[in-house]
């Protein structure tokens, strides 16, 4: 199996529902680089996996519908705890309908994978992964 990552960031802002979120109730900030691992049995007729430029070009277009929102107030996530690991899977299923639609080219429909890692910090992250 082959594979690249790129790499973006985002910052938000969200608060959540539920005592296991302790002070994180209250309305707070959150930084996140955001990994892209896209997935694939063989190369193209390239030999690669994906253009690293569309790649990050979409991957970046995606999160900025994102960044410096209050996601509390997107109508998206109305009553919803917008958790690392939900957000994670937010950003997975928006990237692979752009992959499908061909957004990352022709030969992206090799694609089999891919996998949306959050970082929260150095030490902890989530991921969601999903076949394409």
């Amino acid at each position: 199996m082959f594979s690249i990552t790129v790499r973006d960031h985002i910052m938000i802002a969200h608060s959540f529902r539920g005592e296991v979120f302790g002070p994180a109730q209250r309305l707070h900030g959150a930084t996140f680089l955001v990994d892209a691992t896209f997935r694939r049995e063989q190369l193209d007729q390239d030999n690669i996996v994906v253009d690293i430029g569309l790649a990050t070009q979409e991957l970046g277009a995606l999160v900025g519908e994102l960044n410096y929102r209050n996601l509390d107030n997107e109508p998206d996530f109305a009553g919803i705890n917008t958790s690392t690991e939900y957000l994670a899977k937010v950003i997975a299923d928006r990237l692979a309908e752009r992959i499908h639609k061909g957004a990352l080219g022709e030969s992206a429909k090799g694609i089999t994978g891919l996998t949306i890692t959050l970082h929260e910090s150095h030490i902890a992250w989530a991921s969601y992964e999903r076949a394409l």
